[in-house]
């Protein structure tokens, strides 16, 4: 399975889960300090460097311009799944700048869309996303479990294997419903009928 990991520039914790030969690794921008204090030697470096002193970058970074559409770790999301990765994992893409959290956090839930397993890691969180389908959990001591709507509506929402269950739900991306349940199984099972739901299973 071709992984890829792209460090962003938000909050520093370490590395929960190294990467190992043949993952992809990619610095996007400012992540490129936080790659240097992991002691990670990326294979891309990607970004503007408008938030770092541009001379740190090495000679064959890929510059994208300051003025554009999106986030310099969307374009490092964008980058990978151009080059048929589709398994990513992003680290210190939460904290810090709250606009850049949510920048984040969309453009994962855009990739899932496109058929990417997604996933941004904290010291406390672990965010997956499911467009469809079924995705099964292994209880985590001392670990809840949230699911949020990203879409208008999550239909077809089932959570099993949970304090508080939900069969055949709809779930808005106006009312949280699905925040600060607890496993209450062996194993939980999140299902969906059509959306974007986002999985955030959150140590306590």
């Amino acid at each position: 399975m071709k992984r890829c990991f792209i460090y962003a520039a938000g909050t520093f914790y370490g590395l929960r889960e190294p990467p190992r030969g043949g993952d992809l690794q990619i610095a996007a921008d400012a992540g490129l300090l936080l790659c240097e204090r992991l002691g990670v030697r990326p294979d891309v470096v990607l970004g503007d460097f408008d938030s770092m002193d541009v001379r740190q970058a090495p000679a064959d970074c890929i510059r994208v311009p300051v003025e554009k559409d999106d986030t310099d770790t969307g374009h490092a999301i964008r980058h990978a799944l151009d080059q048929g990765y589709r398994t990513l994992i992003l680290v210190c893409a939460l904290g810090g700048r709250l606009d850049h959290t949510l920048a984040n956090i969309q453009n994962a839930a855009s990739a899932a869309a496109e058929g990417a397993n997604v996933t941004i890691l904290d010291e406390r969180e672990e965010i997956t996303f499911l467009t469809g389908g079924t995705l099964r959990l292994p209880r985590r001591k001392g670990w809840g479990l949230s699911v949020f709507s990203l879409t208008d509506r999550c239909t077809g929402v089932c959570l099993r294997g949970v304090k508080y269950r939900l069969e055949d739900a709809v779930l808005t991306n106006r009312v949280p419903l699905g925040v600060s349940n607890e496993f209450a199984a062996p194993e939980s099972e999140i299902s969906l009928t059509q959306g974007i739901l986002m999985i955030a299973q959150t140590k306590k």
